[in-house]
């Protein structure tokens, strides 16, 4: 069944992307669980005067990963958590267990998320919606020490 739905679009705007803007985020987690860069992203957004363009976040890491998911209750991470928990649980006699029982289902779960994230920026700003966040999934019950590469393309200003 083809539903319709009533369609509104801005005014194309066109810039010339001439400049590319790249830095090193270095994040240190806690074990399973998110960390909120969303503030960190913004700051670089800021100090490479970005205008508009696009910015990409890519983690440096195989057992976790980036995600845009909702930063208004924390409930929805912890949902998150157990769902991916679900779908990759440690006793599902994985083969891969180098560095201990969590080892696979951290591959696992970066897997059904991303290592790349890419949002527009308009005006200086993250194109996010109203509710959303960008997140740091880390996968491994241990800290780590995760390195994330944030690279702006587009104009500035």
């Amino acid at each position: 069944m083809i539903r319709h739905a009533q369609l509104t679009r801005s005014t194309p705007s066109a810039v010339s992307a001439t400049t590319i803007v790249s830095s090193l985020l270095a994040v240190e987690t806690r074990g399973i669980g998110f960390v909120d860069i969303s503030g960190e992203v913004a700051k670089f957004l800021r100090e490479a005067r970005a205008r508009e363009g696009a910015v990409t976040l890519f983690i440096r890491h195989t057992s976790a990963s980036l995600t845009i998911q909702e930063n208004a209750d924390p409930s929805v991470l912890r949902d998150l958590t157990t769902a991916l928990n679900r779908l990759a649980p440690e006793n599902a006699g994985w083969v891969h267990d180098t560095e201990g029982p969590d080892d696979m289902p951290a591959h696992v779960k970066t897997m059904l998320t991303a290592t790349s994230l890419q949002i527009p920026v308009l005006s200086g700003e993250m194109a996010l919606g109203t509710w959303q966040g960008i997140y740091v999934a880390e996968h491994r019950a241990r800290p780590h020490r995760r390195e994330i590469v944030l690279q702006f393309m587009g104009s500035v200003g």
